[in-house]
């Protein structure tokens, strides 16, 4: 993979993507059929959900270099292979023009600037003051991805609906990252992380009560819009379940075999956004 998508973390930017449109279709259901401004608003909230991460991504591997040759030696900007100056300009350019892709749609759906601007101030202040103080950190990096959800509901007129996605994304997201923060204990000598100041035992708790959480709220759908024996409402439930299963497996072995455990959370996640596209069939 080329250095640039490797920096982006090009995979993370499908997710971030997709996770948008999904939203913004859970709100407009396929069945009902949307006009092509419809369709390109929801391109565009896409686009700058992605570009927001990209930018992300990249602030957090120039501020990382140092943990990061010894947690992850194979970075770009750790090998050379990208230049500081380089990536400096690639985050500005990503936060500007998400920025501007999402004014032809601010005025019909004033929510969208409002997230946005939260999400780069929460990057941000991630990035230069929560980063090294554990669970605030690892609570605001949930909220950002539990953000991609709302985003998509705000580009289709309906916030509300798409509440229990985002908390559920937002669960997983933490119990990730204190799965991640435990996989990197080594590196983060410069941190005040929660595996760091409470121990492994304590993090896996914590890891497998949000897992638990978000398992709990994935029946919500179901006493809300979603009808549980229309079409919609069984793959739902069918790759809901997945992803449940795929989640609890994700926790059930911390703090042993933390690489393959956030790695399964990965693909968790990726299996909710199906469910997620499956309720937008109903």
């Amino acid at each position: 993979m080329h250095p640039l998508l490797r920096l982006v973390r090009a995979g993370n930017l499908v997710v971030a993507f997709a996770g948008t449109f999904v939203a913004g279709l859970d709100v407009v259901p396929l069945r009902i059929g949307f006009p092509f401004a419809t369709a390109l608003g929801f391109v565009l909230a896409a686009a700058s959900t992605t570009l927001v991460t990209a930018g992300g991504n990249v602030l957090n591997d120039l501020l990382d270099r140092d943990s990061d040759r010894v947690n992850h030696p194979d970075r770009p900007l750790v090998t050379g292979a990208v230049r500081t100056g380089t990536a400096r300009a690639l985050v500005v350019g990503c936060f500007v023009v998400a920025g501007l892709l999402i004014l032809p749609l601010s005025l019909a759906h004033p929510a969208l600037p409002a997230i946005y601007l939260l999400a780069v101030a929460g990057l941000i202040a991630y990035e230069f003051r929560l980063k090294a103080t554990g669970l605030p950190g690892n609570l605001v990096v949930a909220g950002l991805t539990g953000a991609v959800f709302l985003y998509g509901g705000a580009a289709g007129g309906d916030i509300v609906l798409v509440v229990p996605f985002v908390l559920m994304a937002t669960l997983a997201t933490f119990s990730r990252e204190v799965i991640k923060d435990m996989e990197d204990l080594a590196g983060d000598v410069d941190r005040r992380t929660f595996p760091r100041t409470h121990g492994l035992r304590a993090s896996g708790v914590v890891a497998r009560v949000s897992v638990a959480v978000a398992v709990v709220l994935s029946v919500a759908p179901f006493f809300t819009f979603l009808a549980i024996l229309s079409v919609a409402g069984i793959m739902y439930l069918v790759s809901v379940g997945v992803a449940d299963a795929l989640f609890v497996a994700s926790v059930a072995w911390l703090p042993a075999r933390l690489h393959w455990e956030q790695s399964v959370s990965k693909g968790a996640m990726a299996v909710a956004l199906l469910a997620f596209l499956a309720a937008a069939v109903r």
